[in-house]
């Protein structure tokens, strides 16, 4: 009988046999005779079986002397959903390396956020990655000018340092050893559609199916005028949706769009319109919008176990490679959150933008005209009480936990585990289950969180023919794990296309209010 080992080469092996796309950033191929590594999917002859070694990160690959495959250019993929499955200390500080935090903090800055010693993380890290957290950024940096170099018109220099580069001679030196040729050569294979305005263009890849209409009706229908921005075609359908956010250079901007796949080059995922105020921000804001987006997800694997009940067969075949919606700032998310409890969609957004005007912080012209970014905690912690209306005790809420986040008693990021993310926040009075669960969903964007006591989901559970009662309902979910917050967007969805259809083919802004009056809101019962 095969070891555990052994049995998952044999499994990877046949998978690249197979040439199965869907494997794709979910681990590399490394030839031994070529000295190169592929994605599953790679078109070139399959090696021999004993001539591979795989490689859960390209990093690993990367430091056992092996380079990117020119053909099928392995860094061009969606990125593995292994990361939002894994608890443990890897997989937390995977999260915080997409995120951008080695480039600002350093290894010091990321094992602090992980509560580890440097030499304790790099041991793990390499244990169980095959790469430590240096690697692991410097492969992160240059998946990130790739994706530059090929996928936009930003000058060869201003791609080093937008992807995290001290020097552009650094910057040279990383793409030759790792893809085996020059910044120029790679520039050279980019497909580019013309682009407004001098934004910056970048496309990111996501695995098929995907239900990008979905994630664009959704975040339309909770869009604050201001800060969020919402495009549609002549029917009133949502073409695009866009949004400003605060990143640690300054404010940004990005327009997102369906993508491919098509004959310019382009596949399944999403065309990104970016205007930032520092270049080095921009790996951070990708990876922020690959979350958004849930461009990482593996649809295949949810819909074969979702689509084999019984039940949900015809909902996922309505609506194949559906998608969770996540979080570009956890503590915005958060905070719309507890003002949207008990109230209709209308409503929570007419006190969150109320909010935004009041105490927002404008940005640059630039960057957008009028616009204004969501207040911070400490802002709302201080001046909350003079902006909020509503309930008080819903009102005390919000201003306590924007005093924890101000000074840092409360934590929420999505670098936590699932259980630390919620513990911290059911430690805050007025915050119970829902909330928990709710901005774990989206913050932590972790797959298998059902939302049983949820009103909205309960309804559409019953139009779907699942158990009506919460608890029969939550006992029932249990067959579809690991995937349970998809069959939390399942049971939204008949709802959300409701609205969607209510809106008929007016435009944007009525069919958005149309929408968002009937649609579900993160409102319920905190008992």
């Amino acid at each position: 009988m095969p070891t555990a080992p052994d049995a998952l080469h044999a499994e990877r092996y046949r998978v690249v046999a197979s040439r199965d796309s869907r494997f794709d950033g979910q681990f590399v191929t490394a030839v031994h005779s070529t000295g190169i590594y592929c994605r599953p999917s790679c078109p070139a002859r399959t090696p021999r079986e004993s001539g591979v070694t795989f490689y859960r990160t390209s990093a690993a690959a990367h430091l056992a002397g092996f380079r990117a495959c020119k053909r099928c250019l392995p860094e061009a993929t969606p990125g593995s959903p292994e990361w939002d499955l894994r608890e443990d200390v890897a997989g937390r500080a995977m999260r915080l390396v997409l995120d951008g935090v080695v480039e600002r903090d350093g290894v010091p800055g990321l094992a602090a956020r992980v509560g580890y010693s440097e030499r304790q993380l790099n041991r793990i890290m390499t244990a169980e990655l095959g790469a430590g957290p240096k690697a692991l950024s410097r492969a992160h940096r240059a998946q990130t000018a790739r994706t530059l170099l090929t996928s936009s018109d930003l000058p060869i220099a201003d791609v080093a340092f937008a992807a995290g580069f001290a020097s552009v001679r650094q910057f040279n030196d990383t793409v030759r050893e790792v893809f085996a040729v020059t910044p120029t050569e790679l520039r050279a294979r980019r497909v580019l559609r013309p682009v407004a305005d001098g934004a910056l263009h970048v496309h990111l890849p996501a695995r098929a199916p995907f239900d990008v209409q979905g994630l664009l009706d959704w975040h339309a229908m909770h869009a604050l005028p201001g800060m969020e921005h919402v495009g549609t075609d002549d029917t009133g359908r949502v073409t695009s949706y866009g949004r400003l956010l605060d990143l640690p250079g300054g404010a940004a901007r990005f327009s997102a769009s369906a993508a491919g796949p098509d004959a310019a080059g382009r596949g399944t995922g999403i065309d990104l319109l970016v205007r930032v105020t520092d270049l080095s921000d921009l790996p951070t804001l990708v990876a922020r919008v690959r979350s958004f987006f849930d461009l990482d997800a593996d649809p295949v694997a949810v819909d074969a176990v979702l689509g084999a009940v019984p039940a949900l067969a015809d909902a996922v075949a309505r609506v194949p490679g559906i998608r969770l919606p996540g979080a570009v700032d956890p503590h915005e998310t958060l905070f719309r959150t507890l003002i949207g409890q008990q109230v209709s969609v209308a409503a929570a957004r007419t006190a969150q933008t109320r909010l935004v005007a009041a105490l927002g912080t404008p940005v640059d012209a630039a960057i957008m005209p009028e616009g204004r970014l969501f207040p911070s905690a400490a802002v709302i912690a201080e001046h909350g009480r003079d902006v909020l209306r509503g309930p008080a005790a819903r009102v005390d809420t919000i201003v306590r936990a924007a005093a924890a986040l101000a000074d840092g008693s409360l934590v929420v990021d999505g670098g936590q585990s699932l259980e630390d993310l919620r513990a911290g926040l059911l430690a805050v009075k007025g915050i119970g289950p829902w909330t928990a669960d709710y901005v774990a969903l989206r913050v932590r964007h972790h797959p298998d969180v059902f939302l049983h006591s949820d009103l909205a989901v309960r309804n559409g559970a019953q139009e779907l023919g699942l158990p009506g009662t919460a608890r029969e309902l939550s006992l029932w979910s249990e067959q579809v794990a690991p995937w349970r917050s998809y069959l939390t967007m399942h049971c939204w969805r008949p709802i959300i296309d409701r609205a969607i259809a209510t809106a008929g083919a007016a435009h944007m802004e009525p069919a958005a209010q149309a929408a968002r009056t009937a649609a579900p809101a993160a409102r319920k019962d905190e008992r």
